[in-house]
């Protein structure tokens, strides 16, 4: 199984994009979702998580500035980020959290610059 993201794309400091990650529905509908990014020479991070009752959780890096969200009817997870900067340019994964090896995809390419 890989989860595969889509979305990315090059956009503007200060300007917004939306992620989106299909699961199947056997994992989607009891486990934590979290979206990931990995910038050149770093390691993977973790951005967010929600959970089966959609709480959530946010990297103090992007709070207030993006949100994850599931639609449970799709088995799909969502990154609404806004206000983006530079230092957010990366390729970003979804994976369950805690993450499991093999559920890894290619990830989508957010790249913010003028």
């Amino acid at each position: 199984v890989q989860l595969q993201a889509s979305g990315g794309g090059l956009v503007q400091p200060g300007g917004s994009l939306r992620l989106s990650c299909a699961a199947s529905g056997n994992i989607f509908s009891i486990n934590t979702m979290g979206w990931y990014r990995q910038a050149p020479g770093k390691q993977r991070e973790l951005v967010a998580t929600i959970d089966r009752y959609s709480s959530t959780s946010y990297a103090g890096s992007v709070k207030g500035r993006f949100t994850i969200s599931r639609d449970n009817a799709k088995n799909t997870v969502y990154l609404q980020m806004n206000s983006l900067k530079p230092e957010d340019t990366s390729v970003y994964f979804c994976n369950l959290s805690p993450p499991r090896m093999n559920y890894w995809g290619q990830g989508t390419q957010v790249t913010v610059s003028s």
